[in-house]
């Protein structure tokens, strides 16, 4: 009878994933990114062909190394080698770099709609004054999590899910509006087939990035896959009811945004589409209830204190997951092992003052509006985020050259040639992706785009060369 609590049910763990792969900012982006309803076409295919696969990729590997507590790093550790395992675990840590500068600045976004209800005021500011501000918010937090103040961890769960259920609420209600207010001014969407087919340019690939960046992340749910009942049969049977419901709210939730705005117009201002469409989208929902701006200032608050306190978390916990590992402690120089009286690694978290504030300063040097450094924030993070996936594809791979040695419960296909294909395919889809993605914007920030997971993933060289040095130098003493 214990052992039956114990157990979730699969449907349970789709919800658990859902409410983790998923949220609204996704579909927003999509519908940006991709020409409104368009976006429809370019979800089903991301999902049938790179998510479904990935997640079910995921399940095998959680499965079999059910008692590894360091997630990718681990599964590389024990497919490949411990230095492998140190950079799988680097890579992880330092493409939250990038994050965290979105997160600063989203969460000063957030506040601004809270405070001034329009998108006017904050973003024709300077943006020298804007980074300026972002910084010190930025270095306010990074102070936070040296503290070591795990409440902060609670409060971004629970803005997570409020983030969630209002997501949920605005399909939902946006479905319904031209029902209950048929005079509310809505969008008409054309339903020919050839309205929904993409127009498959060089710049359709350069998105690309965008619908990975969207559907990664699955690989959180791993500890949970040998506490599934029956395994082998609810893990996929809860994965593909997660894919089943994320299709479902992609769909709906691109039409609801084409029953609001026309897409002429968010591509001829798209930086701010991008930057303010999800609040606008609240804002416009409000106004068809005839309730106001209600429903976009609590869509705001809830993004404000789930950016900022995402940003605590996404100081501290990738940290740790690093410093903390067997392997990393053998390739990172001994003084970021340092922790403070509140049991933060005090070094490490100067480490990231050190690499996320050029992130924030540098690209005001050539990017001359807060929109638009929002919307590069936004294009260098589906660059640099995915890059972590790389390495959950790299260990299937090795997983399956090695399974003689390894036991699971649950295995994605039993078939070795078809394991081996998904595997080097969703690999080749996350970096395909991610180098088209380099490609889109200025040509200063096009650079940029190409520097920084360069010289973010190179510093991981680098590092276990200084600890070789500190070793030296300790023998020599």
């Amino acid at each position: 009878m214990e052992k039956n609590n114990k157990q979730i049910l699969w449907y349970n763990l789709a919800f658990m994933a859902f409410s983790t792969v998923w949220g609204f900012g996704n579909v927003v982006n999509g519908f940006v990114y991709f020409n409104g309803v368009q976006a429809i076409f370019s979800w089903l295919l991301m999902f049938g062909l790179y998510f479904v696969p990935y997640a079910l990729m995921v399940g095998e590997l959680g499965s079999t190394f059910k008692t590894e507590g360091g997630g990718v790093s681990s599964w590389i550790q024990n497919t490949t080698t411990n230095k492998l395992a140190y950079y799988a675990g680097w890579t992880y840590w330092v493409v939250h770099m990038p994050y965290i500068a979105a997160k600063a600045s989203g969460g000063l976004k957030a506040l601004s709609w809270v405070v001034f209800q329009n998108s006017s005021l904050y973003d024709g500011l300077d943006i020298r004054l804007v980074q300026c501000i972002t910084l010190a918010v930025f270095l306010f937090f990074s102070y936070v999590a040296s503290r070591g103040l795990n409440p902060l961890k609670i409060l971004a769960t629970v803005a997570g899910t409020s983030m969630f259920v209002m997501s949920i609420l605005f399909i939902l209600l946006m479905m319904a509006a031209p029902v209950i207010n048929p005079n509310g001014g809505y969008q008409q969407i054309d339903w020919s087939i050839g309205n929904f087919i993409p127009n498959f340019r060089f710049e359709y690939f350069t998105s690309l990035s965008i619908l990975v960046f969207a559907v990664g992340g699955c690989e959180k749910i791993s500890p949970y896959v040998n506490k599934v009942k029956d395994p082998a049969k609810g893990f996929p049977k809860g994965m593909i009811f997660l894919a089943i419901m994320v299709i479902v709210c992609a769909i709906l939730g691109s039409i609801s945004l084409g029953r609001m705005f026309d897409v002429n117009e968010i591509n001829a201002n798209f930086d701010s589409y991008v930057s303010n469409g999800a609040y606008w989208s609240f804002q416009k929902l409000g106004n068809y209830y005839g309730i106001g701006n209600t429903f976009m200032i609590i869509y705001a608050l809830c993004n404000m204190v789930g950016q900022l306190s995402t940003l605590v978390v996404s100081i501290d916990a990738p940290l740790r997951m690093l410093l903390d590992s067997d392997t990393a402690k053998d390739y990172i120089p001994h003084a970021l092992l340092k922790k403070n009286k509140k049991g933060a690694y005090i070094n490490g978290i100067w480490l990231v003052v050190a690499i996320v504030t050029p992130l924030i300063i540098i690209p005001m040097l050539g990017i001359k509006s807060v929109t638009a450094f929002l919307r590069f924030l936004t294009q260098l993070n589906s660059v640099c985020m995915p890059l972590r996936y790389l390495w959950v594809f790299a260990a299937y791979i090795a997983l399956r050259k090695s399974m003689d040695k390894f036991q699971s419960e649950y295995k994605f296909v039993k078939n070795q040639a078809i394991a081996k294909f998904f595997g080097v395919w969703c690999f080749f889809v996350t970096a395909f992706s991610c180098t088209l993605g380099m490609f889109k914007g200025s040509p200063f920030e096009i650079t940029m785009n190409i520097i920084t997971p360069i010289a973010l993933v190179g510093l991981g060289a680098i590092m276990p060369l200084l600890a070789k040095r500190n070793k030296l130098t300790v023998s020599a003493e």
